[in-house]
């Protein structure tokens, strides 16, 4: 019988290694979005979900980065999560505060006109928006992570225009987060020390298909 190669077995070690490390890096990053989640009404917290889901675009920002490196070779996990967050803090920072607010007046609105007339009109396309920002943000995270030198006016347009683009990607991008949500609610635990960095290894690899031409391009 043929015995299974070593390489097999190291490649799944450091495969648990870095979904693991992901996972336990993210959750320190947004500790405090996720007490606000547990232990609070998002309808009425949402204040202060706000900017803590902004303060967490920089951790994904270095997770994206830690992928990028673990794709040309690299073995550890925390050491570049940490340089690669202090490298996009303030680019990835700004990046979540415009999605965050975004989604935010978005969602409320739409809470509020629904019960209106108007509501029936207006509500998805404050739907499509919410949506439209939330991949666009995510691939700009995407983006600033692959090309840190990139100005964030740039990294934007390219997120927005090529998600647009290559809508089955985006919409493949807003399925897997979905997914992650909708485990968090049944199952916090799993959401944050299971599946957490395999869904956004999923998410970085979709964007940074969607930014290729872009990337390509600024090479």
């Amino acid at each position: 019988m043929k015995r299974i190669p070593h390489s097999f077995y190291s490649a799944i070690f450091h495969t648990c290694y870095l979904v693991l490390g992901i996972n336990i890096a993210l959750a320190v990053s947004c500790l405090p979005l996720i007490v606000l989640l547990v232990t609070t009404d998002p309808s009425l917290s949402w204040p202060l979900m706000a900017p803590a889901a902004a303060v967490c675009a920089p951790a994904l920002g270095a997770a994206f980065g830690v992928f990028r490196e673990h794709s040309d070779g690299e073995r550890s996990v925390f050491r570049p999560f940490l340089r690669t967050y202090r490298a996009v803090f303030w680019r990835a920072l700004a990046v979540g505060a415009i999605t965050s607010a975004v989604v935010t007046v978005a969602a409320v609105d739409v809470f509020v006109l629904v019960p209106t007339g108007v509501g029936a009109l207006v509500a998805p396309l404050l739907v499509v928006l919410a949506l439209l920002a939330l991949v666009t943000g995510a691939t700009a995270l995407v983006g600033i992570a692959e090309a840190p030198a990139a100005r964030l006016s740039v990294a934007l347009r390219a997120a927005l225009l090529l998600a647009v683009r290559r809508w089955p990607l985006a919409i493949g991008t807003l399925a897997v987060i979905g997914v992650q949500a909708i485990i968090f609610v049944q199952a916090p635990a799993i959401a944050i020390g299971v599946t957490a960095g395999a869904v956004w290894y999923v998410v970085w690899s979709g964007g940074r298909y969607t930014l290729q031409p872009a990337l390509v391009a600024a090479a």
